[in-house]
């Protein structure tokens, strides 16, 4: 049986500092696991101090790690020393993205790459080096957006660069399976988030607001309990991609 609790446990969390991840790590402190906070700019170093802080205030164990995931050796050190430091780690979730919104004639070749970069190759990577350093019976979680359901323009970049995510989930989960470690990627809607404002016009946040059957924007505290729940009693969830956007879109 390759379910386990998350109690003396070690949770790596990418962009763990603010936001989505924050709470994450936070969240899995309260449920007794160590966390590894991982983050990349210097603009983030005090939310990601701050989530240290919040983390060790719960008796657990916490570091942090700042690096870009864009580069695959700075992925393969990211868990390299949180098993140095912290001796294994069971569960890897990787929040990592950036959005651009744009006309689709308008995108340079520079912000392309920086796109791809962000969203598909550093979750490639992260998904494959997990693979190779979690524990047996872990799990992988990989955020996604819930815009790979929509009809929609200006955000190719984006959605386009978070699609790849889905299949990387599928064929890993096929290839890990037999270590009992268990692929998933959770797709959000908007999210009540500066990550989400940055992008959008008052009349875009009026209409991402009205769009969901449930009424308002994605909460980070709505996305936690399922990002929890295929940590623990899910395991039996793998290769699967969930939208959970209060009924934003679907697939």
């Amino acid at each position: 049986m390759a379910k386990i609790d998350l109690r003396n446990k070690v949770v790596l969390v990418a962009g763990g500092a603010k936001n989505l991840g924050g709470l994450i790590s936070r969240e899995v402190a309260k449920h007794g696991s160590d966390v590894v906070v991982h983050y990349n700019s210097d603009s983030t170093k005090q939310a990601a101090e701050e989530t240290l802080k919040a983390v060790q205030d719960l008796g657990r164990k916490a570091i942090l790690i700042q690096s870009d995931l864009t580069k695959v050796e700075n992925v393969t050190a990211l868990f390299k020393e949180a098993k140095d430091k912290l001796g294994r780690v069971d569960v890897a979730v990787n929040t990592v993205g950036m959005v651009l919104k744009k006309p689709f004639s308008e995108t340079t070749e520079e912000e392309f790459d920086t796109m791809s970069a962000v969203n598909s190759k550093s979750a490639y990577f992260f998904i494959q080096e997990a693979g190779k350093s979690l524990e047996d019976n872990g799990k992988i979680i990989t955020l996604a957006t819930s815009l790979l359901g929509a009809y929609t323009g200006f955000y190719s970049t984006y959605a386009g660069g978070k699609a790849p995510i889905e299949h990387y989930t599928r064929a890993a989960s096929k290839e890990f399976g037999e270590r009992g470690i268990s692929v998933n990627s959770v797709a959000p809607g908007p999210m009540d988030t500066p990550f989400f404002y940055g992008q959008e016009s008052p009349e875009a946040v009026a209409y991402h607001k009205s769009a969901s059957a449930l009424g308002g924007l994605t909460k980070i505290e709505d996305i936690v309990p399922i990002i929890t729940f295929l940590a623990t009693e899910g395991w039996w969830i793998t290769g699967q991609t969930i939208l959970a956007n209060g009924g934003y879109t679907t697939k």
